[in-house]
């Protein structure tokens, strides 16, 4: 065939190199072909090569396309899957060439052939499997596609694929070629140190190989179950995550007692790569659902997922005409707990309602958490009998006493019921009933229960409407402030100074009195703008007053509690001043009791700036509160303003008149100003001067006047005019 020094060259190539002749037969072969397909020479000359290399999955029409492209172009190359000695399936890259100068004369041909069988296994393996992934194939259908390529490829393997759950447990993912059976009896089993190949490689996170079933200790509790299958042994692997833990196994069984092969091994490398990353795909889409979907804490639907799942029952029951009730939970008193034991006892405690409420619920009926301590649930087929019954029992649930670390703890709830389709029927009209009717039960009384009715309807929207115009007539400052004298007690015709009073005109109510929208104010968070435009108001109208010649010494201000919880508070007042060429001896602030005891970091460094910057604080409606001795010792308190209520009893009540002079005296040791609010008569003035009230202030010497009307009053009192 060939001389020495090119046989030799031939035979020292990693290529199979096959010379055929004219009559296809086989003329020669290189030691290269001997390695790849494990032929001894002797075994395939004078033979068809495809008869020698063919086998079960190799391409049918392979022959014809050599022989029309030799024919054509005189050279063929292709990728295709031939066959070994022992029936190995190989990937090899085929280049034919036709050639009249073979040694089997004209019409013979040379074919070299390049194992390429562990680049076809990346390459099959991972552009179907990442192409499943793409096309969002679900798990099992995508590990199925894993196996069947492997057995496709090595046909000598029975391959299974399991995951292992967050218990630690075995389960099913894919093994088309092993019986149903199997998948449903290992389904759940327990990983462990002798739990079959799989589970002790799981429990190992090692590779096991186990040459024979009947005998290896490893399956003795699990030999039986595959015994009538003829497999005889089980080579599994563990799937492990990005951090290294397993979350599954990937097995081959064979027929015979063995142990994997090289080819077994490659595929096997390419396949836990594929697997891991499919199954942690999977978790995290999970997870992104558990997300996206469910609360983080207690495991119960969210908003999102109550409100879908809710409007898919409520269609139902609009099928058949059938009520339902919508629960609306809120916790009483849950901020104390998190504010005295920490928040993980908070925690603690709306973990133990969740699982204390949907223990009353029945199969049919949803839950969800909404937000902090806010639960809601949807109860089908449920009349309002049977929803008051319900609700009842959640209020005893939750109300049973609970462990928090060797503290005993009793929760308690308000409940709201809007029925289904009688208060609404829309998932979003019956929470806003619900939530109203559970707003109504908490004012109320603690720990109780209240249907929906159209009246608490109509005094929600009442309520909302005077939300929209208010934070409509703050973004246009149509608010306007008046100005109640306060003078002096030994000379009622000296002014001490004046306190600023929102007021609000609406263009179709009219008057709006401040009790009512004060409050809203505060619930809605609106709170604080109005404080700012009150103060820069003030302020504005002082440095007008002092421009004209109006010898105003001071205005006092209110400011809300839930300003001084925001950490430019004090600086913003300063702000305020600055604008309008003010100093902090003009502007006196009003407090409340709550401020004084608020214990917060915010607060205090708020009140210790104001101090610092001069600001002199008056604490209002002393006495009413929860008032604290030491807080008026330890904090720059420069005014006390008592409550209208004792002034309106001095006359009559020997009670009042013995607290009075307790804060006069109390003022009078720390040296305060007090400031007497509410007086109304002379018998009220006369006691007060009697007993050394420094400043008075009522309708006795003038009430809230308009900016206008308060420079007429000045006008007045003639030694007050600058």
């Amino acid at each position: 065939m060939a001389d020495a020094p090119l046989r030799k060259a031939l035979d020292a190539s990693d290529n199979a190199i096959a010379i055929s002749d004219s009559a296809r037969r086989v003329v020669y072969v290189n030691d290269g072909f001997t390695r790849l397909f494990g032929y001894a020479s002797d075994e395939v000359l004078g033979k068809l090569l495809s008869d020698v290399l063919l086998g079960p999955y190799s391409d049918p029409g392979l022959l014809e396309n050599i022989r029309e492209h030799i024919k054509t172009d005189g050279r063929f190359h292709f990728d295709t899957l031939l066959y070994s000695k022992t029936g190995q399936p190989l990937w090899v890259s085929m280049v034919v060439n036709g050639s009249d100068d073979a040694s089997g004369g004209p019409g013979g041909s040379i074919t070299i052939l390049t194992d390429i069988t562990l680049t076809k296994m990346h390459e099959v393996l991972q552009t179907r499997v990442l192409e499943g992934m793409v096309n969002e194939l679900p798990l099992p259908d995508l590990m199925e596609l894993v196996c069947r390529e492997v057995e496709r490829i090595a046909p000598e393997v029975t391959a299974s694929i399991l995951a292992v759950d967050g218990q630690g447990r075995l389960r099913p993912l894919a093994a088309p070629s092993l019986p149903p059976s199997i998948a449903r009896a290992i389904d759940g089993i327990a990983i462990g140190p002798c739990a079959g190949s799989c589970g002790t490689a799981a429990f190992r996170n090692a590779p096991v190989v186990v040459t024979d079933i009947a005998t290896d200790p490893l399956w003795a509790d699990y030999r039986t179950l595959v015994s009538p299958t003829g497999l005889r042994a089980c080579w599994s692997s563990p799937i492990r995550d990005h951090n290294g833990k397993p979350i599954g196994t990937f097995a081959f069984y064979y027929r015979e007692s063995r142990a994997p092969d090289a080819l077994h091994e490659r595929l096997v490398d390419v396949c836990l790569h594929l697997c891991a990353l499919a199954i942690e795909r999977e978790a995290t889409h999970q997870r992104i659902h558990q997300l996206a979907f469910f609360d983080a804490l207690t495991g119960l639907p969210n908003r999102s997922m109550f409100h879908t799942s809710a409007e898919l029952a409520l269609s139902d029951l609009q099928q058949s005409a059938r009520p339902a009730a919508l629960l609306f939970v809120n916790l009483d008193r849950f901020k104390q707990i998190n504010d005295t034991q920490g928040h993980g006892a908070g925690d603690t405690v709306l973990c133990e309602v969740a699982k204390r409420l949907t223990q009353c619920l029945r199969a049919r009926d949803l839950i969800g958490r909404l937000s902090g301590d806010e639960f809601v649930l949807l109860l089908s087929e449920c009349p309002t009998r049977q929803a008051v019954q319900t609700a009842q029992r959640m209020l005893d649930a939750i109300a049973q006493p609970m462990d928090i670390k060797g503290q005993t703890n009793v929760p308690q709830a308000c409940i709201g019921i809007a029925i289904y389709p009688d208060d609404g029927d829309t998932v979003d009209t019956l929470l806003r009933h619900a939530d109203q009717a559970m707003a109504q039960a908490k004012s109320n009384h603690r720990h109780t229960l209240q249907l929906f009715s159209a009246e608490m309807n109509r005094r929600a929207q009442e309520r909302a409407a005077l939300e929209r115009a208010l934070q409509q007539a703050l973004a246009e400052r149509s608010l306007t402030l008046h100005y109640q004298p306060q003078v002096l007690s030994n000379s009622t015709r000296t002014l001490h100074g004046v306190e600023a009073l929102a007021r609000w005109q609406h263009p179709e109510w009219g008057k709006v009195a401040p009790g009512q929208f004060i409050p809203v104010a505060e619930e809605t968070g609106l709170i604080h703008a109005l404080t700012l435009w009150l103060l820069d108001e003030a302020c504005r109208q002082l440095a007008a007053w002092r421009a004209t010649g109006y010898n105003v010494p001071s205005v006092a201000v209110n400011l809300s509690g839930y300003s001084f919880h925001r950490p430019e508070f004090a600086q913003e007042i300063h702000d305020a001043l600055e604008r309008h060429g003010l100093r902090p001896i003009d502007i006196l602030l009003e407090i409340t009791e709550s401020v004084m005891m608020d214990a917060s970091a915010v607060t205090l460094a708020n009140i210790d700036a104001l101090h610092r910057n001069g600001f002199r604080l008056s604490l209002d409606d002393f006495g009413t509160g929860y008032s604290s001795l030491s807080y008026l010792h330890r904090l720059p308190i420069a005014e006390l303003k008592l409550d209208k209520a004792f002034v309106q009893d001095l006359t009559t009540s020997p009670a009042a008149r013995a607290l009075t002079v307790s804060v006069l005296s109390i003022a009078h040791s720390l040296d305060m100003v007090v400031v007497a609010e509410g007086v109304e008569t002379a018998e009220q003035q006369q006691w007060l001067q009697a007993h050394g009230c420094p400043v008075l202030q009522g309708y006795l010497f003038g009430k809230p006047l308009a900016a206008d009307e308060l420079e007429a009053w000045l006008c007045a009192q003639a030694p007050l005019r600058d």
